[in-house]
């Protein structure tokens, strides 16, 4: 195995270096968690925390020692993956405004437009999807979905 190039070494080192800053916000949140005295002995506060910690010293051996890295994706590949999480980002947020059917209807027709469907296949797939994960966190598992405007 041939060692890694300088351009997969920062690559690297980028990623671990999100990774420890990501830990380092996600234990901080995780340790003002606010809970009951008689909570259980660990507490809400122990998973979020440890697992802060055995994220950043993971960041850090990686930032350390990086390993090989797959090369940065041409600019098609950098726009792909670019509105696609613009894409996730906004149905999040506009669920609670829209509803959760009409929010996972948008992003599943705009994955499927991503990997090649045509129009009709994305529109159709993306409404079974959104009516399958619907039934499938709401009526079968009993989770409280947003409704949005029009109730569903």
């Amino acid at each position: 195995m041939s060692a890694p190039s300088h351009l997969q070494q920062r690559s690297g080192r980028v990623a671990a270096a999100i990774l420890i800053l990501f830990a380092l916000i996600y234990g901080y949140f995780g340790a003002t968690v606010e809970y009951s005295f008689s909570s259980d002995p660990i507490g809400p506060r122990g998973f979020p925390v440890a697992l802060a910690i055995a994220l950043a010293l993971f960041g850090a051996f990686y930032l350390i020692r990086p390993g090989e890295a797959e090369a940065w994706p041409e600019r098609d590949g950098r726009n792909a993956a670019l509105f696609f999480l613009g894409l996730a980002v906004l149905c999040v947020i506009g669920m609670d405004h829209i509803g959760f059917i009409p929010a996972m209807a948008i992003l599943m027709v705009g994955i499927a437009r991503l990997f090649g469907a045509t129009w009709l296949l994305a529109l159709v797939s993306g409404v079974a999807q959104a009516l399958l994960w619907w039934a499938l966190f709401g009526p079968v598992l009993g989770g409280n979905l947003p409704k949005g405007p029009l109730g569903f």
